[in-house]
């Protein structure tokens, strides 16, 4: 006959499991409570032993040892006769030795085949500290944690849900043998955690996540990196789902913080929202609000799609305005869309060069012409459109760990409720501008400037030591972003060679608008175009801009510390700003804007993301 000790808190599925374990030749020993329950069903009829005195197949544990429970039932288990049981492994001959010797004595030392128990919860609700005490288990602990030591001989059971797969799988030795070391490592996490409460009891500072793994990636940052893996925090699930290929550490973060920069864009806004990212920053930024125009339609490559495809295609208008707010920047970026991807916006995306994408979901013809990008490895990944802020959030780094609340802050409206400048007056449109170019910073490295105009954001500096070069960064991208609509500029999209490539086109454009070549880059670059080309001349680029760009809006992580962070914006017309305020040097920054009639509002919020 086999033995199991049977000790339980929870009793689901044991009267099943007591009937398996009687009809596979097993006695029981066990505890008051289980004991009793066990019995009870015995006599009530549930448990059938063919007339058999049911004490000759279930014993107390104090029967069993023949020592009672002592100090009110703190001490049952605690038992050498039990835990010799437990313990004893026939492969070790000095374990043979005491077995043989101590079962020929008083003692009658019996193996112990299978633990079955698990711990009462910790709750602390309405509880005073001594009765806390009372509740921390010693004897059941220590029955679960010898029993998994000892998993090559003993099976152990935690899990109610389990009992099932030991019946199912008993019969299978080679299935029984691989489940012994998983029982037990369940069994570790049982007790891991029980004492976790204990600790989180008595310590309120001391916090215990839980790490389970989800999958594996290929490597982290950089291919050195190994042993890297995709993991959930305790009781948390994945807030996405990946439909196709397979992502990288890179992607995964690129899919997360872009997620959750469209899907509160969307939310607070009413706008599809799409951003396109590139090494967990945002490159550009659109929203569906507003009909795609006949220039934007030569200057994103899209005369051959009909007026009708594009303005009935919010995820598609999005797109192609994130896209190409930056498109240098964003060469193989990982796209995030906060709407349903349709065909037509799938038609955009397979033209360009990108990693992946994430989604609230996708049509079906777009779900399968996506799923064609990078010879079928395109990442598709579908996002949570619920999201949780009300969590902890930490970054680990040198085996220490710095914890924060996560930035659960919400742009809005009261963002505008201070405005100390003269000029007070805001359209819905440039509020709206600048709601979402904050909305931007909050998924932006800092220090971080962006600048945004008609739903997009078409300037962004990240990542600077200093608030005058993220001015200047985001500046002098968003003249980039206008002087494309030179009329030189427009013309010189209709003088490519036929063969010339879609990036190239992009890299040439940007080149001619900046000016920037070597002698060697200016013959290869002339090489592209079936005509000579005229350069566009620095006199001509400034006439253009002082003539035709529109009000641009600024929106400031962070206040500025001096009031030249206003002159260089005026450089760049902006008119209309949003910052957090609170510097010392806030009265010469208000006064600036005064001398330019710019716009300024005082949010009170900084944004940092580090």
């Amino acid at each position: 006959m086999k033995l199991a000790l049977i000790s339980v808190s929870d009793k689901s599925n044991l009267i099943d499991l007591v009937k398996f374990l009687f009809n596979n030749d097993y006695n029981i020993i066990s505890t008051g409570g289980t004991y009793n329950h066990i019995v009870d069903n015995i006599q009530n009829g549930n448990i059938e032993l063919n007339d058999i005195d049911y004490t000759k197949r279930i014993k107390s544990v104090s029967d069993f040892t023949g020592f009672p429970e002592i100090l009110g039932g703190r001490v049952k288990t605690l038992h050498p006769k039990i835990y010799g049981g437990i313990l004893y492994d026939p492969t070790i001959l000095e374990h043979v030795e005491d077995y043989e010797k101590f079962n020929n004595s008083m003692y009658k030392l019996e193996k112990i085949d299978l633990i079955v128990s698990n711990l009462y919860p910790f709750n602390i609700k309405n509880t005073t500290e001594e009765e806390i005490i009372e509740k921390i288990d010693i004897g059941g602990v220590t029955l679960i944690r010898a029993g998994a030591k000892n998993y090559k001989n003993v099976l152990v059971l935690t899990d109610p849900s389990d009992y099932r797969q030991l019946m199912d799988s008993y019969q299978y030795i080679v299935s029984l043998t691989l489940l012994r070391k998983d029982l037990a490592l369940k069994a570790f996490q049982h007790t891991v955690e029980y004492d976790q409460n204990i600790v989180t009891y008595f310590d309120k500072r001391i916090k215990f996540r839980k790490y389970i793994e989800q999958t594996p990636i290929k490597y982290g940052c950089n291919p050195y990196q190994t042993n890297a893996f995709i993991h959930t925090i305790d009781n948390n699930t994945m807030p996405i789902e990946v439909l196709n290929g397979n992502p990288g550490y890179i992607n995964y973060l690129d899919a997360f913080n872009s997620w959750l920069l469209v899907n509160e864009a969307e939310k607070n806004l009413g706008y599809m929202t799409a951003t396109s990212f590139k090494h967990t920053a945002p490159a550009g930024v659109g929203t569906s609000r507003g009909v795609i125009t006949n220039l934007e339609k030569v200057l994103y490559d899209l005369e051959k799609y009909t007026n009708e495809d594009l303005n009935e295609s919010h995820s598609g208008r999005a797109f192609v305005r994130a896209r190409n707010c930056d498109p240098l920047s964003s060469f193989g970026d990982f796209i995030a869309i906060s709407g349903i991807v349709d065909e037509t916006c799938a038609r955009l995306i397979k033209r360009e060069v990108s990693d992946g994408i994430i989604a609230r979901g996708y049509t079906e013809e777009a779900f399968n012409m996506l799923k064609q990008k990078k010879g079928g490895k395109f990442t598709i990944i579908k996002g949570e459109w619920d999201i949780d802020y009300n969590r902890v959030e930490y970054r680990e780094i040198m085996g220490v760990a710095v914890s924060q609340d996560c930035n659960s802050e919400k742009v809005l409206n009261d963002y505008f409720e201070k405005v100390p400048t003269e000029n007070r007056e805001i359209s819905r449109e440039k509020k709206e501008d600048l709601i979402l170019a904050t909305i931007t910073l909050k998924y932006t490295p800092s220090n971080s400037i962006t600048i945004a105009n008609g739903g997009q954001v078409i300037g962004i500096g990240a990542g600077q030591q200093n608030r005058v070069d993220c001015i200047k960064l985001a500046g002098n991208k968003a003249n980039v972003f206008n002087l494309k609509r030179h009329p030189k500029t427009i013309d010189l999209l209709r003088k490519f060679k036929i063969n010339v490539k879609r990036q190239d086109k992009v890299n040439a454009v940007i080149k001619y608008v900046n000016g920037d070549f070597t002698e060697i880059e200016l013959e290869e670059w002339r090489k592209l175009f079936v005509d000579d080309v005229e350069l566009l001349l620095k006199e001509e680029k400034k006439e253009f801009l002082n003539e035709n760009m529109t009000e641009l809006v600024l929106s400031s992580d962070a206040f500025f510390p001096f009031r030249d962070n206003i002159d260089y914006s005026n450089r760049f017309n902006v008119k209309y700003i949003l910052n957090p305020g609170g510097s010392i040097q806030d009265e010469g920054v208000i006064n600036a804007c005064n001398e330019y009639g710019m716009y300024m509002a005082i949010s009170g919020r900084r944004l940092f993301l580090h």
